[in-house]
C-alpha cells in the first residue's frame, strides 16, 4: 500500500490545484459584462465592414485527426521494428492487424469524402481596395452623416 502512497498524493494535490484554481477564478473575474465598444473588432483604426468568419470549416479538424491517426501509428511501428526478431510471427500478425485496421479506417474515410475540400471557391472582395485617399473619404462621409 505504501507504494501507492505517492499517487493518491499527486492525486490530491492535482484536485486541490484544479479547485482552488476554479475559486480564484471565480474571485478575481471582473463582474461586469464588456461593453459594446470591448467586443467589437478593431484593425488599424478602421471599423471593419464586415464580419469575420467565426471558425474553421469542419474538414479541417477531420484531416487533423487523421493526421494524429496515422501519427500514433507510426509511434507505434517504433517499439515494433526494435524487437521484431523477439515477437516472431505472432508480433508480425498483430501489427499486421493493427496496420490494416487503420488502413481500412482511412479508406472508410476517403470513400465518405473526408480528405475532400469541395469545390474550389472564389473569394470576392468585401470593398474596394483600400487605400489612405479612400480611407480619409469614408470617415468623413461617415461623420457628415453623423
Amino acid at each position: 500500500m505504501s507504494q501507492y502512497l505517492p499517487i493518491l498524493g499527486l492525486l490530491v494535490v492535482g484536485a486541490l490545484f484544479a479547485s482552488g484554481s476554479f475559486i480564484a477564478s471565480a474571485l478575481l473575474a471582473p463582474r461586469k459584462r464588456p461593453t459594446e465598444a470591448k467586443l467589437a473588432p478593431f484593425e488599424c483604426g478602421i471599423a471593419p465592414d464586415f464580419e469575420p468568419p467565426a471558425r474553421f470549416p469542419v474538414r479541417f479538424y477531420l484531416v487533423a485527426m487523421i493526421f494524429v491517426i496515422f501519427d500514433i501509428e507510426v509511434v507505434f511501428m517504433y517499439p515494433f521494428a526494435v524487437v521484431f526478431h523477439q515477437l516472431g510471427g505472432f508480433g508480425l500478425v498483430e501489427v499486421l492487424v493493427f496496420s490494416l485496421t487503420v488502413l481500412g479506417s482511412l479508406l472508410f474515410l476517403v470513400s465518405e469524402g473526408a480528405l475532400s475540400w469541395g469545390p474550389r471557391k472564389v473569394l470576392v472582395p468585401a470593398s474596394s481596395p483600400r487605400t489612405s485617399a479612400s480611407t480619409i473619404r469614408r470617415v468623413t462621409s461617415e461623420d457628415e452623416a453623423a
